[in-house]
């Protein structure tokens, strides 16, 4: 059998037209010496990328090749290992070390890269940037690149969509550009990209909205350079069972549909910014929880930043990522220090519950901030 039909056959249903032209693509890909090589898939919503990317994953090691899966947050991390069901590195955890291990500074450098014959899949691509960094006098994307090429027969996987989350400050994404990585890098880069949505997502009205805005972000990318004014979204709710259009009148009445029948925690609420999550949230818990303490048993919390140091490497919570959601049990110890406001708190995070009730100090002043971060 060869790589290519190895690949094909590692899929849970049968692949697509396209993603047999990405099986193809890949197995022409392995076949090469990696140094220097770089492959990209990008794809539309529902085209099954992440269904290929767990097939070539399953499949490597028929090619005597290993994988390192990394993908630029730890949400977004998780969420690999989850579909894989392989373990997962956010990229900084991977290619960055301390500079010293007794300094009280948080100062890093380019680890080694000790891999050989080894393919570095990344997930969501389109968030890694290539802004000059002038404390480091690098940036990310070159140090990745950096990292992978330094390793033996090694090469990289880029995989992402380009209408979503470019790098903060950024209307490309540079790693999902083959010109962009041929030009600055001097790879040779093979590019794949599906839109053909499998079947089953077909009649969903999520992803018909989803595809109507790409379309638009396509066309105002050709008419750029045209005067007139852009055609704004029109979101199409009628004959999908998965999508409705909600007033404010109905908000109350339709969020506690939702929290009966998907339960609160598949329940979320997409504001535009901090101030107006906090008012949903101030709102929610008066009105619908019944909840007038600050932080009380039953209250979902999320972490806002990574942890990788300070459980151990075998506890399966050894890597809390930002985004990760903690259910409070139980609050105790109130008290204020340095003009800021903490708590204990007995909580389970709900990615994994086997990793039973953790005891921990959380911020409470981080509730109702409304930067992205505390401003001090």
């Amino acid at each position: 059998m060869d790589k290519a039909s190895v690949i094909a056959s590692s899929y849970q249903f049968s692949p697509t037209a396209e993603q047999l032209v990405f099986c193809g693509a890949m197995a022409s890909f392995l076949s090469r010496q990696l140094d220097r090589q770089c492959f990209i898939l990008r794809g539309y919503a529902g085209t099954g990328k992440t269904t290929s990317v767990g097939a070539l994953v399953k499949s490597l090691n028929r090619f005597a090749l290993r994988s390192v899966l990394l993908a630029p947050t730890g949400r977004a991390a998780k969420v690999m290992s989850n579909y894989t069901g392989r373990k997962a590195l956010t990229i900084h955890k991977k290619i960055y070390r301390k500079k010293s291990a007794v300094a009280v500074e948080m100062a890093f450098q380019l680890a080694p890269n000790l891999a050989e014959h080894t393919l570095f899949i990344v997930d969501e691509a389109s968030m890694i940037a290539d802004e000059w960094n002038t404390k480091t006098g690098s940036s990310f994307l070159k140090d990745l690149m950096e990292f992978v090429y330094n390793g033996k027969n090694c090469a990289v996987v880029f995989v992402g969509d380009t209408a979503q989350l470019p790098p903060v400050g950024s209307v490309d994404s540079p790693a999902l550009n083959k010109d962009y990585l041929r030009d600055h890098f001097g790879l040779q880069v093979t590019a794949v990209e599906l839109k053909e949505v499998v079947r089953q997502e077909k009649k969903s009205g999520i992803l018909a909205n989803a595809t109507m805005l790409r379309r638009l972000i396509n066309d105002a990318v050709v008419e750029e350079d045209k005067d007139g004014p852009l055609a704004l979204p029109k979101f199409i709710t009628k004959s999908y069972k998965d999508i409705f259009r909600m007033t404010g009148v109905k908000l109350v009445e339709g969020l506690e549909y939702a929290y009966n029948k998907f339960g609160i925690e598949n329940s979320l609420v997409v504001c535009r910014s901090n101030k107006s999550a906090n008012v949903y949230n101030q709102q929610i818990r008066a009105r619908l929880l019944y909840r007038e303490e600050e932080l009380t048993g039953g209250d979902q919390i999320m972490v806002v930043k990574n942890n990788y140091f300070w459980l151990p490497e075998n506890e399966s919570a050894a890597f809390i990522a930002n985004g990760d959601m903690a259910k409070i049990s139980r609050v105790r110890g109130i008290e204020e220090r340095y003009g800021l406001r903490f708590c204990e708190v007995n909580l389970e995070f709900m990615d994994f519950p086997e990793a039973g009730v953790i005891t921990c100090k959380v911020m409470l002043d981080t509730l109702t901030a409304e930067t992205p971060n505390l401003p001090y």
